[in-house]
């Protein structure tokens, strides 16, 4: 699981989204930052957590919080995922597990008495200055936004 902890410094963002633009920190300064960590696009849990994201999406926005969504999965993947679920935020496509292992969420994991590397589903909220306020380790897919918000006391 992560080292990182609340009031660490977050690693820089960087990556491409869907589209192959560059996605960094600098391009949300001024603003708190959900980064969300998920396993797999189009799978049950991750389209429930993506849709919840995107369900709020405007609240989030008023409330002046951004989201990122974080995969090792392709751009192309990304941007069928988006287009599939109508998502309005960007999907970075960490196909070389940089940002992942930057973050700390990659190792080993068990499913159905199987034991395999991957991501574990983990959100970062950062604030406006790039330092991490809450790390949600046990994420609720179907109700992300909300922990989130109450965990910020929103």
């Amino acid at each position: 699981m992560t080292h990182l902890k609340e009031g660490d410094k977050a690693p820089t963002i960087f990556g491409k989204d869907q589209s192959g633009k560059e996605v960094d920190m600098e391009a949300y300064k001024g603003k708190k930052v959900i980064l969300y960590f998920y396993p797999k696009d189009d799978t049950p849990g991750c389209t429930t957590e993506a849709c919840n994201f995107r369900d709020s999406h405007s609240e989030l926005l008023e409330k002046g919080i951004a989201v990122i969504g974080v995969s090792a999965d392709t751009e192309k993947k990304h941007q069928k995922f988006i287009d599939k679920y109508s998502l309005p935020f960007p999907l970075i496509a960490d196909t070389e597990r940089k940002l992942i292992e930057a973050y700390g969420i990659w190792g080993l994991k068990k499913f159905m008495g199987r034991e395999y590397d991957g991501i574990h589903r983990t959100t970062f909220v950062i604030d406006e200055n790039g330092i991490i306020l809450k790390v949600i380790t046990k994420v609720k897919n179907k109700m992300a936004t909300e922990q989130i918000l109450e965990a910020l006391g929103m």
